[in-house]
């Protein structure tokens, strides 16, 4: 039996969109390994900073009961209108018990001073960035260094301790 092509596409579309969103993340992987390449010598809070991250991540944002995300270091050398999936903006890491940061992801971010909140949202790994009207940026985190049980693009990792 052959299926015309739209019952095709509806078919496909369908199992797209009941796939768990594990399973969506995979067409991601690709972008994952070039981020994970790019950002392997941030693993070292001190390489981060000689390359133009904050030394000072503010303070670590968590939100009960989603978790955390850890202390975020911005290199304002990167912030434009555009993303680059190897250049992230920013590195999100945890502060472990004996005082160690670990690096447990990245977020791109663009200002509204460079995309108005009003434009159609900057991408990066096939996900649109969200708008954050009180920090005046679209931003994404991905968690390419630990995993996420809520989710590659999820904001808050239920692992990740303040």
């Amino acid at each position: 039996m052959r299926l015309s092509s739209t019952i095709a596409c509806r078919l496909l579309l369908l199992i797209a969109c009941a796939a768990p969103p594990a399973l969506l993340a995979q067409s991601a992987q690709g972008d994952v390994a070039r981020v994970r390449a790019a950002t392997a010598r941030f693993q070292s809070l001190d390489s981060a900073v000689a390359a133009g991250y904050s030394r000072n991540g503010g303070r670590c944002l968590a939100h009960a009961p989603h978790g955390a995300m850890g202390y975020h270091h911005i290199n304002r050398s990167l912030l434009d209108d555009s993303i680059e999936v190897d250049r992230p903006e920013m590195l999100v890491y945890e502060r472990l018990p004996d005082s160690t940061y670990r690096l447990n992801g990245v977020e791109y971010i663009v200002p509204f001073s460079a995309r108005p909140p009003t434009a159609e949202p900057p991408t990066v790994m096939g996900q649109p960035l969200k708008p954050a009207p009180g920090l005046e940026i679209w931003y994404r985190h991905v968690w390419v260094w630990l995993d996420n049980p809520s989710g590659l693009f999820a904001d808050w990792n239920p692992i990740v301790k303040c």
